[in-house]
């Protein structure tokens, strides 16, 4: 990953603007989950300065140069386009030079060209969503606008402040504004949700609407008994002026009968991701139902062996050894349809993916050039992947170029599925849960360990007969797992 770092704009380069890489193969845009730094923190080349959500992963973002954080560009939650600001860094404080002027707030100036309308008395343009910031009283005159000296633009712009919270304050005289002070991310979070912000009662500094009221706005528990209770109107505007019905209270929001999520990261990606193969990879799913009583009793056995000490061993671990073992008897299954080309590619490797379920949605990492790898090493390799996946820690590296996937239904006590292809692979096979049932084994009806697998396979590059022998010789290998010996 290359950081793209630039000089702030009309400024030297002692303010150092990091912008938002692109942090996974072609991805245009990421949430801000988490800043570790705040303005007036000092940082050192390589720190980690915040946490970075994209359509793949979660990924933590550290800064290419040392120095003082100057400012935050956006809020935490905000989803920000690759190649924009996100951080400015003083490298070189205390050397006196002006600080940059911040993008969003603009003050009273005055005007650039003397055909441009005057502005209303008692109000100064600002940036859509905001207020007049206070900073504003430090920025330097506009070259060419002869007396926009500072002093002037200070008084220009307390007097709009003024105004902006007499206004908000309900005093007479002040002038209507046009729509509630809120930042662009808290219109875009209001939108999302489907608040309008007009029903809002603002708790910010100078009665601007923030995040936390927004979030407010949507919790169910401000509806009381069977109705809910209005919501107050902001501070100096009339009932007259709310909406009859607002968004939310048309989604059910204000009754506690719906909440709406946005949809964005993970889940966006994957929804995606899983229609975009449904509609274009013909599917074809075929199940088996095989007694793996002998596989459990190898599980429990690996576990005591002093060469396994400390790796997780389970029976996904001799699931993954077996679809191994069937793609290198059957290496056909292995495949790639490629539409571009026109082209069937075989893949001489096998990137075996295990899907994951986490609190940030379902992700397929892939343990990449598993066929290589001895148990052992795909044991411990298997271990890790669980774990950094479900810490969130999963790279984007790490969950591209899959070949094969397993899907572990049975840890949800579900017998199996028919589970729906990774975009680019060619098989995805299903693991139901392993319980004791009623099965004949050597001529007698005992209980034994039985399991059902589903094979869901693109029909494009697997007929049915190459799809059934490799779901048979997973069965096969589970059955008598002595056949790993013999077969691997």
């Amino acid at each position: 990953m290359t950081a793209d770092t630039s000089t702030a704009a009309g400024t030297s380069a002692r303010y150092r603007e990091f912008k938002m890489p692109d942090v996974g193969e072609g991805l245009t845009e990421a949430e801000i989950l988490k800043w570790y730094v705040q303005p007036g923190d000092s940082v050192t080349d390589g720190q980690v300065v915040c946490e970075v959500e994209t359509a793949k992963a979660a990924v933590e973002l550290p800064i290419p140069y040392e120095g003082v954080v100057h400012e935050l560009r956006f809020e935490e939650g905000t989803t920000v386009d690759v190649g924009a600001s996100i951080i400015t860094v003083d490298v070189a404080p205390g050397s006196g030079e002006p600080a940059p002027a911040a993008p969003a707030p603009v003050t009273a100036e005055a005007p650039a060209e003397p055909a441009e309308p005057a502005e209303p008395v008692g109000r100064t343009p600002v940036l859509v969503g905001y207020g007049v910031a206070e900073a504003s009283t430090k920025r330097r005159a506009r070259k060419g606008a002869p007396g926009a000296s500072v002093p002037e633009q200070a008084t220009a712009a307390e007097t709009a402040t003024a105004a902006i919270q007499a206004e908000m304050n309900g005093h007479a005289g002040a002038p209507p504004l046009s729509r509630p002070l809120a930042k662009p991310p808290v219109r875009k979070l209001a939108k999302d949700l489907g608040v309008d912000l007009a029903t809002i009662t603002p708790t910010g500094p100078g009665g601007i609407i923030t995040r936390e009221d927004v979030h407010a706005a949507t919790t169910p528990a401000a509806a009381t008994g069977p109705a809910a209770v209005a919501p107050a109107p902001a501070p100096g505007r009339t009932p007259a002026a709310e909406p009859a019905t607002t968004a939310a209270e048309a989604a059910g929001v204000a009754t506690g009968r719906e909440t709406r999520i946005p949809i964005k990261g993970v889940r966006k990606a994957t929804a995606a991701a899983m229609v975009g193969s449904a509609f274009t990879a013909p599917h074809v799913t075929e199940f088996i139902t095989v007694d793996v009583t002998r596989t459990m009793k190898l599980v429990e056995e690996l576990k005591a062996d002093k060469d396994m000490a400390g790796l997780r061993v389970n029976p996904l671990l001799l699931v993954a050894k077996a679809l191994l073992v069937a793609i290198k008897r059957n290496p056909e299954v292995n495949a790639a349809w490629d539409e571009a080309n026109q082209e069937i590619v075989l893949k001489h490797y096998v990137n075996l993916g295990i899907a994951a379920a986490t609190p940030r949605g379902l992700i397929v990492p892939n343990i990449k050039d598993a066929h290589d790898k001895t148990l052992p090493q795909l044991a411990g390799a298997l271990g890790e992947l669980v774990s950094t996946a479900r810490e969130g820690r999963t790279t984007p590296a790490a969950m591209q170029g899959g070949t094969v996937t397993i899907t572990n239904v049975g840890v949800f006590g579900v017998d199996t599925g028919t589970p729906i292809l990774n975009p680019g692979e060619s098989a995805i096979l299903a693991v139901g849960a392993i319980k004791p049932q009623p099965w004949v084994h050597k001529g007698k009806v005992k209980p034994r360990q039985v399991t059902t697998l589903a094979l869901s396979f693109d029909h494009r590059l697997v007929d049915g007969a190459l799809g059934s022998q490799v779901l048979a010789d997973i069965a096969a290998v589970l059955e008598q797992p002595k056949r790993l010996i013999t077969w691997a």
